[in-house]
């Protein structure tokens, strides 16, 4: 195994760690080319290191970059990799937060994120359409009128979606054949 630079480790834990979005597992998968390419371990010690990640609380992809900065330089890797790895992408969130804290001021934002809810809206219902035409014939109108009504009552009373899905199920159920 070559005798790895920290600098050499900060910049591909940086690179490869960061490059994706909510992606751990795309994230590792990149390290683990970058490894292997680079001679630094081979897919038995990357192996190791998944299943060593994945049992490890937290991040998984976290626990990957410590274990390869843990193969690779020991307690001077493992902080250099976990520092390479997840400091940038707090920082982006960081900044990405104090933004929206402060952009949802414009009406122009407010107009696109209803627009963009109005959107998410009618792609489920969309979606459900296929579900939901097999009790549209001729004796399931009234029961989907019926659950219909029920679910939109309770959502304007009040009721979280879970307690409404849950209240909907059960009427359906209820009201089977």
């Amino acid at each position: 195994m070559p005798e790895v630079r920290l600098g050499e480790l900060a910049w591909v834990m940086f690179r490869d760690g960061n490059r994706t979005l909510g992606g751990g597992l795309a994230s590792m998968e990149l390290l683990r080319r970058t490894g292997i390419a680079r001679g630094w371990f081979d897919e038995a010690d990357n192996a190791l290191l998944v299943a060593a990640s994945r049992l490890t609380p937290g991040t998984n992809v976290l626990a990957y970059c410590v274990g390869v900065g843990w193969k690779l330089r020991r307690l001077a890797g493992s902080l250099t990799a976990l520092a390479a790895a997840s400091i940038p992408s707090a920082l982006a969130i960081t900044l990405l937060s104090a933004t929206l804290v402060r952009v949802d001021r414009y009406l122009i934002v407010r107009v696109l994120l209803a627009l963009g809810t109005m959107v998410a809206a009618a792609l489920v219902l969309a979606s459900t359409w296929p579900l939901l035409r097999p009790h549209l014939g001729a004796g399931g109108r009234l029961r989907t009128a019926l659950i219909a009504g029920l679910a939109i009552g309770m959502l304007l009373l009040g009721a979280t979606p879970v307690q409404t899905l849950f209240v909907a199920a059960v009427a359906g159920a209820a009201l089977q054949r």
